[in-house]
């Protein structure tokens, strides 16, 4: 049995072809329709969603920023909409921080040395 053609990177896609693109349920693209105002696919009769080539090419960046740099929904909001959280234009070579990489400000560097510190303060006394 021989696969099927491939489509072009120009043509619709439906919202079945994205999904088994991408590797997510339908409703998943259903639901990042309602919460990002950017991701608006043509509806034809029926509701049937065809996702245009820019369309694609947003549902494929907000799946890597939600599933692979770990970023949560309102984070890929802020960052979609070109903003931080405090209103005020985002500086686009730093962004948001990952949702599972949060700084607390504390230098790493100083407690590495304040453990190897400690480490050796125990051996001298053991």
């Amino acid at each position: 049995m021989s696969e099927a053609p491939r489509k072009s990177d120009q043509a619709f896609r439906t919202i079945g072809e994205l999904a088994a693109d991408l590797g997510v349920p339908q409703h998943i693209l259903r639901y990042w329709e309602t919460r990002f105002p950017q991701l608006r696919p043509l509806q034809r009769a029926g509701n049937r969603r065809y996702y245009r080539p820019a369309d694609v090419a947003l549902a494929h960046r907000i799946h890597r920023l939600l599933n692979e740099d770990g970023y949560t929904i309102r984070g890929v909001q802020q960052l979609l909409a070109g903003r931080s959280g405090d209103g005020e234009e985002a500086v686009a070579a730093t962004g948001p921080t990952p949702a599972n990489q949060q700084d607390d400000g504390f230098p790493n560097q100083d407690l590495l040395a304040i453990r190897r510190m400690l480490a050796d303060a125990l051996e001298a006394t053991a």
